[in-house]
């Protein structure tokens, strides 16, 4: 017996339709085997606005640009004591973070074009995509690890400078 080309065409049909239908989904999990070192574009200072005294001094990492500043800390295993993110924006507004594909917490501390801090959103929770405004205009923001802000005692009025390496 002959197949004929309808016959032919339903077959290929139906076994293309099974194939795609069953195909097993494979969740992509790429974005877990990223992992983004830490690397010392400069050294940041924390200070108290009263006396200019420093509290902390940081290596620091910037995010200038919108792919650094799109990505942040994100894909990081771990950020240490004396180390934190900088974004630098090219102009003041009201600023809002999130956390998507940030595996550690962070205190996003908001900063003026004068280098004041102007608010905080402390113990950010890894992977939460809520958003995370500033109270006040920022040009700057500053990530830390969860908790530092308080241990440290940073208060809003406290001042940053900072230097590229």
């Amino acid at each position: 017996m002959r197949s004929t080309p309808f016959f032919k065409f339903f077959i290929l049909f139906f076994s293309l339709l099974l194939f795609f239908n069953c195909k097993n989904e494979k969740k992509d999990n790429s974005n877990d085997k990223i992992e983004v070192s830490f690397k010392k574009e400069g050294i940041l200072n924390l200070k108290k606005a009263n006396t200019d005294s420093i509290i902390k001094t940081l290596d620091i990492e910037f995010a200038e640009d919108e792919h650094e500043t799109q990505t942040g800390l994100m894909y990081r295993n771990k950020l240490g004591t004396n180390q934190g993110m900088l974004f630098i924006f090219p102009n003041t507004q009201m600023r809002s973070f999130y956390m998507k594909n940030t595996k550690i917490p962070l205190d996003i501390i908001y900063i003026d074009d004068e280098l004041h801090i102007v608010s905080f959103q402390k113990n950010a929770k890894p992977f939460d995509e809520t958003s995370l405004p500033s109270e006040s205009p920022a040009k700057y923001v500053l990530e830390i690890n969860a908790g530092l802000s308080d241990e440290w005692q940073l208060e809003i009025g406290d001042k940053i400078d900072f230097i590229k390496d």
